[in-house]
């Protein structure tokens, strides 16, 4: 089979494909034909070694987000049938309950091989089923982002009708934690860099839009739409934009961490966050049962994922530099 194959990590130069041996299903197994990925910012940090020692740093098929269809079933299952539409989750270890060590352990794409191929052998408790009204693509950004952004405004963030969530960007979390708040009923604040990238998010239900580069204070701009200031912040950027977000929240909101796609580190006002009680989340994308519980609600509100673009699996490395440049609305595939 063919795959995307990163022989040492630390550069897309070092990105290449070769042919590998199609895989075979074990006991409790089953062989999938991938027929669509997503790709995520984190794929770019995982190719660059980017997560040290929590990672595989040699011979890594890369990408974490692939859904295809059953075609061979290991001794033992039963959950499954060949021709069986699936989707592949991003920590197969973390079953349900909190995040442990156990559960972290392996993450495709990252630690362990992930879906940039044509066939891939995943335990039987590592797939959910694609949801009827999607196609293989847009089943391919649920994983990561989607379940990302679940974990960030419903686990967490509790969102809900009156409360209000400002998001930041419009990449692939981003796009859907506007798609849930709003699906929930919440007022979504949505910050962007350009006015069309704007005119998309307030298609998308954003109820108020914030271009973050003419308005360098988006952050006591969000406060005063909302006075007193939002109740969640969907962190996206880290480092770089910490303090604005800190500005947008309400006493006792939340902030959900999910990125650092602005910087790694931040100098933290430690008597802001005092004074305004606030709570900051870090989320790991999510457990099997959270994935499952997204996808009953995403079935239920017939949601579709926003595509911005697809490559061939040839094009791989030009999908993640278009991916790098910021260009994309919602998810590249």
């Amino acid at each position: 089979m063919r795959a995307a194959f990163v022989k040492t990590v630390g550069s897309l130069d070092n990105l290449e494909f070769v042919e590998l041996p199609e895989p075979k299903p074990g006991p409790g197994e089953v062989l999938v034909r991938l027929r669509a990925a997503a790709l995520n910012f984190r794929d770019l940090i995982a190719i660059a070694g980017g997560y040290g020692k929590r990672q595989k740093r040699d011979n890594l098929v890369p990408l974490s987000d692939g859904a295809g269809e059953v075609v061979a079933i290991g001794s033992g299952v039963n959950k499954w049938n060949v021709g069986d539409r699936v989707v592949g989750c991003f920590f197969p270890n973390w079953q349900s309950g909190p995040a442990t060590e156990a559960g972290l352990s392996a993450a495709l794409g990252g630690s362990v091989d992930g879906v940039a191929c044509e066939y891939r052998v995943f335990a039987e408790n590592a797939i959910a089923a694609v949801p009827e009204h999607m196609s293989f693509v847009e089943a391919a950004t649920l994983p990561c982002a989607g379940l990302t952004a679940w974990v960030a405004t419903m686990a967490v963030g509790g969102v809900a009708p009156g409360r209000s969530v400002l998001t930041q960007g419009s990449g692939g979390v981003s796009v859907f934690a506007l798609q849930f708040s709003q699906m929930a009923g919440a007022d979504v604040i949505a910050t962007s860099s350009s006015a069309e990238k704007l005119e998309k998010l307030r298609s998308l239900g954003a109820g108020n839009a914030i271009n973050y580069v003419a308005d360098p204070h988006w952050g006591q701009t969000a406060q005063k739409l909302r006075p007193g200031g939002v109740d969640l912040v969907v962190e996206i950027g880290g480092g770089g934009t910490m303090g604005q977000s800190l500005q947008a929240l309400r006493i006792g909101g939340t902030i959900s961490v999910i990125g650092v796609t602005a910087g790694a580190r931040h100098d933290l006002n430690i008597p802001v966050l005092l004074m305004k009680n606030a709570h900051l989340h870090g989320i790991s994308v999510g457990s099997r049962d959270q994935f499952l519980e997204m996808l009953r609600a995403v079935v239920l509100h017939r949601l579709r994922p926003v595509i911005d673009r697809t490559f061939a699996l040839a094009d791989l490395r030009t999908g993640l530099e278009y991916l790098k440049s910021g260009k994309h609305v919602g998810k590249v595939c």
